[in-house]
């Protein structure tokens, strides 16, 4: 389950240019249906359209639905916007910095949601343990692992660090894949580590803790991630992302609704161990996004530096 939440720099300037000349409209595949590539990671987030794709929610709707397992947004969002891909699926900081660097992204239906429950998420800031760290203002001046620098891990953790009553600018972030992280804590190579599911579950069955909620304290019931398209391919096939969008809605409320359909559709396409499985606190799936949450992640990106402005999110959101 490595990187979750991965942001991009470099490959956003590639995209840009890809952007020029990309995204021609899907073909008919066999049997009269749109062939739709939608670039994923494999992850728990995504199991929503795994299990829509499984109930025929694409297919009824005359979508030849592919799923393709990429690394992370670093590859996902080139793929889309060059057209290898119709669809992606990204972390929302991830997202606006490219729209915020120019690169042609629109959201078109909501990814994943934070529970909201403080202690209770599918992500956490977690310690040993027989650490000492007992709170996120005991941060300062340790080394934290994130998935990826510069995005919404250290955006989230540093908002947990201020809401303690510490001083953000003295944490220090280390980029780890998460699924090193459990091992990483064990080693002492870092003092803690913000992780997700399947990690959260496997560092708390050590005997890990979680000292705060990065996702809880960033906003109520954060909106973490969506699913999008290129402005181009957007503007193309109309239809298309409405059956798309109408699709992923069909599919959100589904898995949001059956956690043990999604427990079994995670066992097709990852291999989290059966009691990780089951141990595992699975994220929320709300049909839109929360407007509200977004509104503050991104004031927290330019405050952050990730940013050079307030993103303009009504461009953005669907």
């Amino acid at each position: 389950m490595r990187r979750l939440l991965v942001g991009f720099t470099a490959a956003l300037l590639v995209s840009t240019t890809a952007a020029c000349g990309s995204s021609d409209p899907s073909t008919s595949s066999k049997g009269g249906k749109a062939a739709v590539k939608v670039g994923v990671i494999p992850i728990v987030d995504v199991a929503p359209v795994y299990l829509g794709k499984e109930k025929g929610f694409y297919s009824k709707r005359g979508i030849d639905l592919t799923l393709v397992g990429a690394q992370g947004g670093a590859a996902i969002v080139p793929g889309v916007v060059s057209g290898q891909f119709q669809f992606g699926f990204s972390n929302v900081t991830s997202l606006m910095i490219a729209a915020d660097k120019n690169v042609p992204v629109k959201a078109v239906a909501n990814g994943v949601a934070s529970t909201g429950k403080d202690g209770g998420d599918f992500a956490g800031i977690v310690v040993k343990g027989n650490s000492p760290l007992k709170t996120a203002k005991d941060l300062e001046g340790r080394k934290v692992a994130v998935n990826t620098l510069k995005n919404i891990g250290d955006t989230s953790v540093r908002e947990s660090v201020r809401k303690a009553g510490g001083d953000p600018s003295k944490v220090g972030f280390v980029e780890l894949p998460f699924d090193q992280m459990p091992a990483a804590l064990d080693g002492g190579q870092v003092d803690a580590a913000w992780v997700v599911e399947p990690a959260l579950a496997t560092v708390k069955g050590k005997g890990g803790r979680v000292i705060a909620s990065n996702f809880v304290d960033l906003a109520p019931d954060l909106t973490v991630a969506l699913y999008f398209t290129s402005q181009q391919y957007a503007q193309k096939n109309p239809e298309l992302v409405k059956k798309f969008q109408e699709a992923t809605r069909e599919s959100l409320a589904y898995a949001d609704s059956h956690p043990d359909e999604v427990r079994k559709v995670l066992t097709t396409y990852t291999k989290i161990p059966e009691s990780t499985l089951q141990a595992m606190t699975l994220p929320k799936w709300p049909a839109e996004p929360n407007r509200a949450s977004l509104d503050t992640l991104g004031r927290l990106g330019e405050r952050d530096g990730l940013l050079s402005g307030t993103p303009d999110l009504d461009a953005l959101l669907p």
